[in-house]
């Protein structure tokens, strides 16, 4: 099962838990309350739950991608990139098959939510909310992407609130102006 709690305000290395003392853990509802989905599967790539959701979900596109310095080109500069605050136009959809990281949303109130992502976790963040991604001190994931049509990759850093993506995300949480 999905581990996800708030974050502390620790400046510490970006992949160690910050976790608050006490903990402050967040439930999947929570989660869902701010249009992040998950699911847990077996962590293979020919899950059969996976084709499911792919078929629901109208995913057309997927690939594996391995972040570890030894195979991603680039690598200190992808995970700054990867850990800068942003949004996107489309939902990003996860799936871990190998490793481990953590990514970070946005709740209602503009504070850190960290999602730990291990073999088996699937998570859909919806299109206009902001989040971050980073290894954990394993430094190392294997994740399938998976996409509607053609893979669009595009990060529009904070502040975006003019793009459409964020004004529906805040309209859908009724967070809207």
């Amino acid at each position: 099962m999905v581990r996800s709690w708030y974050m502390d305000d620790s400046d510490a290395d970006q992949r160690c838990p910050h976790m608050t003392d006490p903990l402050q853990p967040v439930e999947l509802e929570q989660l869902k309350k701010i249009g992040v989905l998950y699911w847990r599967l077996s962590g293979n790539e020919d899950d059969e739950t996976l084709a499911g959701i792919r078929k629901d979900g109208g995913y057309t596109y997927d690939d594996l991608i391995e972040i570890t310095p030894e195979k991603l080109p680039n690598y200190e500069q992808k995970i700054k990139s990867f850990f800068e605050e942003h949004l996107h136009l489309d939902e990003e959809i996860r799936y871990c098959v190998g490793g481990s990281g953590y990514f970070d949303v946005r709740d209602k109130d503009d504070k850190w939510i960290r999602i730990e992502l291990e073999k088996g976790d699937m998570i859909v963040l919806p299109a206009g909310i902001y989040h971050r991604f980073t290894l954990d001190e394993k430094n190392y994931i294997k994740a399938m992407r998976l996409f509607v049509g053609e893979p669009v990759w595009t990060p529009y850093n904070r502040p975006a609130d003019e793009k459409d993506a964020r004004k529906e995300y805040l309209k859908t949480m009724g967070l809207a102006a």
